[in-house]
């Protein structure tokens, strides 16, 4: 019996490894991200020529009584879309990648100004077995005067790790400063659950521990260092940062 099971978790390894493998091998066409222009007087005016609006939100995010924007634009290219390919995932395969944008409201001219586009907190797709990691109905949100971008991981094949991450950013002399941090795992094999919440105002972040079955957590606290936050621009791909404690 347990010679059979060993063969049979030997025989999903190779599956799994060959599925993630073949999807590795896909030729995803490079991209040039164009830059989008100074001002606009509608958030669509933001939108370059073969990219769509998919997601935005709206509110005051830099204290001038003024509503701002949040804008997620994705290019809208059919060469980007893998029609034929092997291994297991998503067919047909989306590929465009997106860019973060943000645009503050000018009170005299009525125009909203660009002030910063990022295309790499929200990652490129390259994995047919994983889920979109942006869900454009709750992807982006503006609350209490910061914003909030959530991320997604969920593979069919290739992995048994699960986790949503939420970053919250606020505007500061002239930066988008990451302030607050949370993600949550849960591992689908083991049943074990992890999270982490960093409050990088008061410097203190929190770790749980536990189990789908179980109700409570171990909880342990920790208070960060003395060090700047980090920033929009320097967090990378979103799915793959890891915060310093």
């Amino acid at each position: 019996m347990m010679r059979r099971q060993a063969r049979l978790a030997s025989c999903l390894t190779a599956i799994l490894f060959c599925s993630v493998a073949a999807a590795q091998d896909l030729a995803i066409p490079e991209v040039v991200y164009p830059r989008l222009p100074r001002q606009a007087e509608t958030a669509e005016g933001f939108v370059p020529l073969g990219w769509m609006l998919e997601a935005q939100a709206s509110g005051d995010l830099n204290q001038d009584e003024n509503t701002d924007l949040i804008l997620v634009l994705r290019q809208n290219n059919p060469a980007n879309v893998m029609e034929d390919f092997e291994g297991l995932g998503e067919k047909p395969f989306d590929t465009n990648p997106r860019i973060l944008a943000i645009a503050f409201r000018d009170h005299s001219s009525g125009k909203f100004s660009l002030q910063f586009q990022n295309h790499t907190l929200i990652p490129r797709r390259t994995e047919p077995a994983a889920d979109d990691p942006f869900d454009k109905e709750v992807g982006i949100a503006i609350v209490r005067g910061s914003f909030q971008v959530r991320l997604n991981w969920w593979m069919s094949a290739g992995g048994w790790e699960t986790f949503n991450t939420t970053y919250t950013f606020r505007h500061k002399s002239g930066r988008f400063e990451l302030i607050g941090y949370d993600r949550d795992t849960t591992h689908r094999g083991s049943g074990e659950t992890a999270s982490l919440s960093i409050n990088y105002l008061t410097r203190r972040a929190k770790k749980a521990t536990g189990h789908i079955s179980r109700d409570t957590d171990k909880v342990r606290w920790q208070t960060l260092p003395q060090r700047s936050a980090p920033t929009l621009e320097s967090i990378g791909d979103g799915l793959s940062f890891e915060p310093k404690l």
